[in-house]
């Protein structure tokens, strides 16, 4: 399984941009080469901009991914 990088159970608009969010790592490389948008395991689309270092893991993709992982 690829490498994943970086949601709420209950969303408010704009909750997204609070987390870092779990995404292929291939596809963070082609959306920094290419200016294409990412699609994390939750859903959020979006073109990946910000350090993920500094925002809490969504944890709807946390959820996601740890089910990916059993």
């Amino acid at each position: 399984m690829e490498e994943l990088k970086e949601k709420q159970e209950l969303l408010e608009d704009g909750d997204h941009e609070r987390y870092s969010h779990y995404v292929q790592k291939n596809k963070i490389t082609e959306s920094a080469v290419m200016g294409t948008p990412v699609i994390a395991l939750c859903g959020k689309k979006w073109v990946p901009g910000r350090d993920p270092e500094k925002f809490p893991v969504c944890p709807d993709c946390k959820r996601i991914y740890e089910s990916l992982k059993k």
